[in-house]
């Protein structure tokens, strides 16, 4: 139940990365002019306020929804038996990150969609990502210690991968924040650095991702390091190189809705699978109980 619940958290932390970017690519992200109601007289969107009313009002409510699908996974882990402290705690971890996104949100409409804002608002749905993927993946593990099944030096490149990657995720929150979407059909702010610059940042740093993931492959496969960790670092090569390929087509054909969602969708993988790696390389074993104490033995001869 407990890890059901976590996936539920997790695939739904997922879905409201591509509405967001929905919002943005379909110009709404000024759809309700204010926050938290959607206009200074009304919670929902007016029929005057037309589609991008409702596209922004929608995305609104899919927070409720994520909201529901994390408090079932903080029941879910309170009234598991036994009780892990642990997930209660991610749980709850959870909730806050959705709460602090929400309000971050209603920042973004108040500042009229300043591209930092926003790119600080998709970087706190990926914070939310991580910390579901993190109760899920701890869902099937227990509360002892973590033991390490490597080396440090390939704990520390594997670390170093995903410092890469979220490094490649900030610089493409930027090119959006430069580049042909800004979320509205007003004067929206933009980052004042070059579009094709900023796009070759970002190639750059996926080429040095791309490296990283393969050394890390090559390197597990030498240390002999278990089979489902090799395997999540195949995975995640797959996803970045699919995601490359998305990257030029995109770059190339001047960055058409559909293929930026799917980008954008992609991202949100690419952090999932690269955070899954070194999770691979450490086990919890469950918390050992204490030992009851042994009955006490009568005396030989003694009445019973």
């Amino acid at each position: 139940m407990v890890r059901r619940a976590a996936f539920a958290a997790l695939v739904m932390s997922v879905v409201i990365v591509v509405t967001g970017g929905a919002v943005r690519l379909t110009g709404s992200g000024l759809g309700c002019k204010t926050w938290p109601t959607c206009t200074g007289d009304s919670i929902t969107p007016t029929p005057a306020m037309g589609l991008h009313g409702i596209i922004e009002f929608t995305n609104r409510t899919l927070t409720d929804v994520l909201c529901a699908a994390v408090g079932w996974a903080i029941l879910a882990a309170r009234c598991a038996t036994p009780w892990r402290r642990s997930l209660t705690r991610l749980g709850w971890w959870q909730f806050w990150v959705v709460m602090s996104n929400a309000v971050l949100g209603g920042i973004t409409v108040l500042v009229k969609l300043n591209p930092y804002v926003v790119a600080c608002h998709m970087l706190s749905a990926l914070a939310l990502v991580w910390v579901a993927l993190l109760t899920w993946e701890r869902a099937k593990e227990g509360d002892g210690p973590a033991r390490p099944l490597v080396t440090g030096p390939v704990r520390q490149l594997s670390h170093v991968l995903v410092a890469a990657t979220g490094a490649l995720v900030v610089a493409g929150t930027l090119v959006t924040g430069a580049g042909h979407h800004p979320g509205d059909s007003s004067d929206v702010p933009r980052v004042p650095i070059s579009y094709d610059r900023l796009a070759q940042l970002h190639t750059d740093l996926a080429c040095v991702t791309v490296g990283l993931s393969l050394a890390v492959i090559f390197v597990l496969a030498a240390v002999k390091a278990p089979p489902a960790a090799r395997a999540r670092a195949r995975e995640l090569f797959v996803v970045l190189m699919a995601q490359g390929v998305l990257g030029f087509v995109q770059y190339f054909t001047d960055a058409p809705e559909l293929l930026v969602g799917l980008h954008m969708l992609g991202a949100s993988l690419t952090w999932i699978a690269v955070l899954r790696v070194p999770l691979a390389l450490r086990t919890r074993d469950a918390e050992k109980a204490e030992a009851a104490p042994l009955p006490a033995q009568a005396p030989q001869g003694a009445a019973v």
